[in-house]
């Protein structure tokens, strides 16, 4: 352990009071690493890797946290156009948390970069800092060597770490130990600089002073190191003083629970009509598979673009775009923070929109992995304005449905059936001990009840011989006609007002009778609603009937479920019937049957998962045969 203390030392000491700590801007993780460190040992200096000119714009705003700000620093324009740099006030950012931590346990702070006129980036393509937690710093920055690349010479890169090494001789005759933090990517020429003492060449001077401006919510993205959720996450667990060492990833955790309560919220999850598919089980593999889209990605944590993808492909546009949202939200930042509320910016990829209006180019004095914009469909539901507009251009006289649509219920329905017509089966199975023949299978219930019978032959070792019994099942006798399924029991009338017939375009199509909420109440697009099914009973092979809402011989019927199953006995012509129900039969609803001579099959509603079921209540009206032509651009698959 003492040899390895000693390797670890000779690696990040430049000399005997200054210690280096190599760090990736914009990390959580190592923001921790920082912070620990600076509590762990003593230090009376620390060493930032921000010109001067910074520093008290730059210590005002950490003092506002969590409220975010950005130190702008005009640069001269270039063709016309402004450009500024700029230093994220982010408490996830390793060298805001050193000062955030000196601060508070009274470390001098020195501001070692050179000031320079316009300022050259230098992206780095790295390990996800999630490594430290198994391995130390001192081993992270090392493997990471041979990938760096020397900065030319001479060039304002190398001018600047020349510089920040002289700065580091002139604190030594000040301080007697000196944390200094030093960029991923330029910590071991530093080292050299430092040793054989590099020429330096003086700093330039700024254009202008820095300006501090606050930034808008919902461009915090774009500035902040992790995702504005996260980063809330860390400044609560630091209020709460909780341990915030894991939660990088355990963040992305109570994100998805955060995100699934605003998704049942926004579903009116008042009514038990709505389903809650979103389980634990259903999280389970969503996590599973956002880590094996991390690592193909070759990192240990998800961004935001993954999150956002296995939730669309797993849950659904819905609940992918409140994933967005809620990740894109820190409550912890207020807009109208008094006499900066004039002074708020909007921030996008390498942009800045000032309060004025003017758009600059931006560049990240503490930039972590580059920002790249990825596309990702997603359709939002459509604002109200728009729902108005399209409903007063309705047309009440056409309706038709979504092909799609009519054949993912079509299918499942004949699933249903194959599903029903193997119970009929079942029940007429017969049970029979075995001779000859294991026929369709040996029934193990009942050859474990009879185990125990006596027999009157026995073996010559004298034990019991035990006998076997084996089932055989006949086919189904009937067919299997009509389909009735009841989704939400009781059902509420005024809830479901849109009770209505349809009649099959073609042979492959069901005749159908449900009950629905309005259509006009919800619009996806122009001439397209959306709406719900409460009930719905399939016919097939199609052909006419009355309408069962509107036939007087079902006028007997006190509930919107009677007059479905009421409707199915009427019309069917064989003589089983499947009821699919998230509830047993009611005596009453077998009584309906037996009027007209029917038997109920019964299957559990629950024998198909959530999601299943989600899909198939949702349907679309389009009003005329020509929306269908454009549809699919509206339309949630």
């Amino acid at each position: 352990m003492a040899t390895r203390r000693k390797s670890t030392d000779a690696v990040l000491r430049l000399s005997s009071r200054i210690e280096v700590l190599p760090i990736l801007h914009a990390s959580g993780d190592m923001a921790q690493e920082v912070r620990e460190t600076l509590i762990a040992r003593q230090f009376d200096c620390l060493a930032v890797p921000l010109p001067p000119s910074v520093e008290s714009p730059l210590e005002e705003a950490i003092e506002e946290l969590p409220h975010i700000n950005l130190i702008t620093i005009p640069e001269p324009d270039r063709d016309g156009t402004p450009v500024v740099s700029f230093v994220p006030v982010d408490p996830c950012q390793a060298v805001i948390m050193g000062i955030r931590v000196a601060r508070g346990e009274g470390i001098a702070r020195a501001y070692i970069d050179r000031e320079v006129t316009v300022f050259e980036p230098t992206p780095l393509a790295a390990p996800d800092p999630y490594a430290l937690k198994r391995v130390s710093l001192a081993a992270f920055a090392s493997a990471v060597i041979p990938s760096l690349q020397a900065p030319p010479q001479p060039g304002q890169r190398w001018d600047r770490i020349a510089w920040m090494a002289f700065r580091l001789h002139e604190l030594e005759l000040d301080f007697e130990s000196i944390l200094c933090l030093c960029s991923l990517a330029e910590w071991p020429w530093l080292r050299e600089a430092y040793r054989i003492r590099t020429p330096y060449t003086d700093p330039e001077r700024p254009v202008a002073l820095p300006s501090r401006y606050s930034v808008h919510t919902s461009t915090l993205y774009f500035v902040l190191g992790e995702l504005p959720y996260v980063t809330e996450l860390y400044e609560r667990r630091r209020a709460e003083v909780r341990s915030d060492r894991h939660l990088s990833v355990d963040g992305i955790k109570e994100l998805l629970l955060e995100a699934r309560s605003r998704w049942l919220v926004a579903r009116n999850t008042d009514t038990t009509s709505v389903a809650n598919w979103i389980t634990p089980q259903l999280l389970q593999r969503y996590l599973q598979y956002v880590r094996n889209l991390a690592l193909t990605d070759r990192r240990l944590t998800p961004d935001l673009y993954t999150l956002v993808l296995a939730a669309k492909q797993m849950a659904g546009d819905e609940f992918a775009i409140t994933l967005l949202e809620t990740a894109k939200s820190y409550a912890l930042h207020q807009e109208d923070q008094g006499e900066l509320s004039w002074k708020t910016l909007s921030a996008g990829i390498g942009k800045l929109e000032f309060p004025d209006g003017v758009v600059a180019l931006a560049k990240n004095r503490l930039e972590g992995l580059p920002l790249v914009w990825r596309s990702l469909t997603l359709r939002p539901r459509p604002s109200r304005t728009s729902s108005r507009r399209w409903a007063l251009l309705w047309n009440p006289f056409r309706q038709c449905s979504w092909p799609p649509e009519d054949s993912r219920i079509e299918s499942f329905t004949s699933h249903v059936r194959e599903q029903a017509r193997a119970i009929m089966g079942a029940d007429l199975a017969r049970v029979e001990k075995f001779t000859t023949s294991v026929k369709d299978g040996v029934d193990l219930r009942e050859s474990l009840r009879h185990w125990y019978t006596p027999h009157r032959a026995q073996r010559p070792e004298g034990r019991k011989r035990m006998d076997i019994y084996v089932k055989e099942i006949p086919p189904a006798r009937g067919n299997v006609e009509v389909v009735v399924f009841l989704f939400d029991t009781p059902a509420d009338s005024h809830r479901y007002s849109w009770q209505a017939t349809w009649y099959a375009e073609h042979a492959e199509e069901s005749t159908l009778c449900f009950y629905a909420t309005p259509f006009l109440d919800q619009f996806v697009g122009p001439g397209i609603a959306q709406s719900r099914y409460g009930g719905a009973m399939f016919l097939f092979p199609p052909r006419w009937i009355p309408d069962i809402w509107n036939d007087q011989r079902l006028s007997f019927t006190r509930s919107l479920e009677e007059r479905l199953i009421a409707g199915a006995a009427l019309h069917s012509r064989e003589p089983h019937i499947v009821l699919v129900s998230p509830i047993p039969a009611l005596a009453r609803w077998r009584r309906i049957v037996r009027r007209f001579r029917r038997r109920l099959v019964m299957i559990p509603l629950n024998r198909f998962s959530g999601l299943t079921v989600d899909r198939l209540r949702r349907f679309h009206v389009l009003n005329g045969h020509e929306i269908r032509s454009y549809a699919a651009r509206f339309i949630h698959e």
